[in-house]
């Protein structure tokens, strides 16, 4: 061993023993190793900062502006809204049918692709069904990483495998070679997250407890959340009348949010719109008094939420607070003066006016200066409410940027991305042409596209590439996986099987796992030779194991999820710990029965 590899090892032993203390924050480390490498004279400069060029880290800036670009349009409120439907709301069955799918995907679909597809799913899951982010993260990731193993195309290092295998004079392996092994590593994931997810899975308190400005808000004036749906049948006696005149505000206190009809769904709808016979209503306020006048009026019960889909989203609709500013058109005038529904398409529901709270139907009160009105709209009605001079929203709020009419175009530049993966071309090529098309297209603005990188992220996956350089370069990786071979030359079959499960694990959570495979399978394959085995079978499992990264967010899926999953170092050891042992244990036990 000379000084470089001694230098190499101190940083891997360095890099090891800060990532599990957790005292210094991740990308940090990577920065500070990835300079000791250059000013050592180890890595030239150009070398010391590959990593910034690398396809690892452009394919990752790539996957995160697509990402962005699918949720603006609307895809992935479709697709978690479709998934729950089927699943249900229970956490478990929420956390494996999403560990499923994303494993599925992965057999066709590069890894880091998948998980930033399935993303902004799993927030949006996490955001509807208050399931705390963190404990939907990691099994998502962890089954994208599970599911590249189904087909030859999953993961780079069986696509390079075959390369290699080729080069030496053997036969490449068929696109379902490692079938069982990929389906096997999936049931097993799955089983683990379903008896151990609730022990291994973090679920941050803050995550749970903390509310948003919307729930502090409803809580503080006691505004109903519950919103019932309703269908005016033929004999009602609500088919005819206006909204003023059934009675709805002035009788019964309550609150007609929406309309859907022939004409399509009008939300809050103006006093004199008409209602009719085979329409449905959205109406809020308490249980009781809904039916009370659904009774009255004959309606019937429906369930029909999907066609008030802004309606109970917080990220479509909500409550604000509007004070009435100087020089307010609304001063001196009374709701029906003014005109409020018809003008912004936002309902009243409350009004504080020299110090008493009104909730009554205050249609024909006088609004002064001063006064605050509690309405509920969707973001993008009262975001022209706030545009206004008319009214102050005091409550904050995010105005939707969704663009529904450019789902088709951002679906397609998706596809596109991964039929030019699977013909051949580069992740990184085919996922920023991706990317660049939704630009072009209008799907994003390129502003919007730079602050969707994950900058945390990309230094963390760039700094710590040059240490795997480095590995190779000194000759550090093949120096330990040469003694550790030479140590079990002689023993039996299923010690070399465990000697290159561990040693190519180790290596794919420090250096990209092609350049691990690129070391190992040479030497794996001359002491499957001299232990008179087939070295086909032992370097696909020396491909298979070096995805076996779960320990660390090294692995650019596990680095995706670090910043939206809220995570720690400490939780990846925790989860990806057995899951590593599983994933040997099974990897191990299927070579060991069915291919040696």
């Amino acid at each position: 061993m000379d000084a470089s590899m001694a230098i190499v090892f101190g940083l891997l032993l360095f890099t090891m023993i800060m990532l599990v203390l957790d005292i210094i924050r991740i990308d940090l480390i990577a920065i500070l190793v990835m300079l000791t490498l250059g000013w050592t004279g180890i890595l030239t400069a150009q070398e010391t900062f590959s990593g910034f060029s690398s396809n690892a880290v452009i394919a990752m800036i790539a996957v995160m502006m697509m990402s962005h670009g699918l949720s603006k349009t609307g895809v992935i409120d479709r697709l978690s809204q479709r998934i729950v439907e089927i699943v249900g709301a229970e956490e478990k069955k929420i956390v494996i049918s999403i560990s499923l799918i994303a494993g599925i995907l992965s057999g066709i679909m590069i890894t880091v692709g998948v998980a930033a597809i399935f993303l902004p799913v799993v927030l949006r899951i996490s955001r509807k069904q208050k399931i705390p982010a963190s404990a939907l993260m990691i099994p998502m990731g962890f089954g994208a990483i599970l599911g590249a193993n189904l087909t030859m195309v999953g993961s780079a290092p069986l696509i390079i495998l075959n390369d290699l295998l080729i080069g030496e004079g053997m036969e490449s392996y068929g696109l379902l070679a490692v079938f069982p092994v990929g389906a096997a590593l999936m049931i097993a994931g799955i089983l683990y997250f379903r008896t151990m997810g609730d022990t291994i899975l973090p679920k941050r308190k803050n995550q749970l407890e903390q509310q948003s400005y919307q729930e502090k808000l409803m809580n503080h004036l006691d505004l109903h959340r519950i919103i019932e749906y309703y269908q005016i049948p033929g004999h009602s006696s609500l088919h005819g009348k206006t909204v003023e005149t059934s009675g709805i505000w002035q009788e019964h206190r309550l609150h007609l949010l929406g309309i859907h009809g022939n004409e399509g769904t009008m939300y809050a709808p103006w006093r004199g719109t008409k209602l009719y016979a085979g329409q449905y209503l959205a109406i809020q306020g308490q249980k009781e008094t809904v039916e009370s006048f659904a009774r009255k009026h004959g309606l019937k019960k429906a369930t029909v939420k999907t066609l008030f889909p802004s309606l109970g989203d917080t990220e479509s609709s909500g409550f604000v607070e509007a004070v009435i500013p100087p020089r307010s058109q609304i001063a001196g005038k009374t709701l029906r003066e003014f005109a409020l529904r018809k003008r912004y398409a936002v309902e009243p529901l409350m009004l504080f006016s020299q110090g008493k709270r009104i909730e009554e139907d205050f249609s024909d009160y006088r609004i002064r200066q001063g006064d605050t009105l509690v309405l509920h709209g969707l973001w993008d009605h009262i975001a022209e409410l706030h545009d206004s001079e008319d009214f102050l929203v005091i409550t904050p709020f995010e105005k939707s940027t969704k663009l529904p009419g450019k789902t088709w175009i951002a679906a397609a530049c998706l596809a596109a991305a991964v039929i030019f993966t699977l013909i051949g071309a580069p992740v990184s090529m085919a996922f920023l042409t991706g990317a660049v098309f939704m630009i072009l297209l209008r799907v994003l603005k390129i502003a919007e596209a730079y602050q969707s990188v994950d900058w945390k992220v990309i230094f963390l996956l760039a700094a710590l590439i040059p240490l795997g350089a480095a590995m190779q370069k000194t000759g550090a990786a093949e120096w330990l996986a040469d003694h550790i071979m030479s140590t079990i030359q002689g023993g039996p079959p299923i010690l070399l099987l465990i000697a290159v499960a561990l040693i190519a694990s180790f290596f794919s959570l420090f250096m990209s796992n092609v350049g691990a495979v690129v070391v190992l399978v040479p030497l794996v394959t001359n002491m499957a030779f001299i232990a008179g085995l087939d070295p086909r079978p032992v370097a696909l499992l020396a491909a298979v194991c070096a995805s076996n990264s779960f320990m660390l967010p090294t692995h650019q899926v596990n680095a995706l999820l670090l910043s939206p999953g809220g995570y720690r170092n400490a939780d990846f050891l925790k989860a990806g710990g057995g899951m590593t042992l599983i994933y040997l244990i099974v990897v191990i036990v299927t070579f060991y029965l069915f291919f040696i």
